[in-house]
């Protein structure tokens, strides 16, 4: 009986392969760190802007006047390009696509992560800026609505580019990210639909919800993993 046979000379069946450890080239450690630091400090803002009783600190004013200063017909027109392209709409349109790209690809795990860590920064951000209910800048040239903290725009997009970065592990997608965020804060400043402090907010959510959320997929596929791989090993 060959080693390829059972008992009754039928073929074995070949043991299901063992899932490899998702992305040995990032230290989940790390990741959680950065994860935990930028939580923190988003609360730590929040609490900034709640003792100012939500009023615009230094910093947005000083930024504020200098985004006026700065205020052209040329440079709206262009603030207002990923502002459209990451509004909601957009943003929906954006991530389904992408969700798809990597689901076509037999990422499943990669399109899953992207698609909780996007649900998962709404549905945190969208009704915590409707709780705290700070005033947007009166001279807005967006939205109106009083839930200027934290900025849905800025931490949608943040949570893209850095939940992107984290599955691709390629240095351009960082930048591009980067520069996709960074263009972001200031179009809704320079719209005067947020304050910096908001935007910055954004920030520190998008990165907490992205790497946070990155982490405990992570979490689960090991565990998976070191299922399959005590299977296989007592098979």
């Amino acid at each position: 009986m060959g080693d390829d046979e059972r008992p009754g000379g039928e073929p074995a069946a070949w043991p299901a392969p063992v899932e490899p450890l998702p992305h040995p080239d990032l230290h989940p450690a790390l990741v959680l760190a950065v994860g935990v630091t930028a939580a923190v400090a988003f609360v730590v803002l929040r609490v900034v802007v709640a003792l100012g009783g939500h009023a615009p600190l230094p910093v947005d004013l000083w930024w504020h006047d200098l985004m006026l200063r700065t205020l052209d017909d040329a440079g709206v027109v262009v603030a207002w390009v990923p502002a459209i392209v990451g509004g909601t709409i957009g943003m929906i349109i954006v991530g389904i696509v992408i969700v798809a790209i990597f689901a076509l690809r037999r990422r499943g795990w990669d399109a899953a992560t992207l698609a909780l860590a996007i649900v998962a920064v709404v549905a945190i951000g969208a009704p915590m800026a409707a709780i705290i209910a700070r005033v947007r800048p009166a001279d807005s040239l967006a939205e109106t609505v009083a839930t200027s903290f934290p900025s849905g725009h800025t931490a949608v997009a943040t949570t893209l580019a850095v939940t992107l970065g984290l599955l691709l592990r390629r240095w351009y997608v960082w930048v591009l990210g980067a520069l996709w965020v960074l263009l972001m804060m200031w179009s809704r400043t320079y719209l005067q639909a947020h304050w910096l402090s908001d935007v910055v907010a954004g920030l520190l959510e998008g990165i907490a919800v992205a790497t946070l959320v990155w982490c405990a997929m992570y979490a689960v596929r090991v565990r998976r993993s070191n299922r399959a791989a005590s299977a296989v090993g007592s098979g």
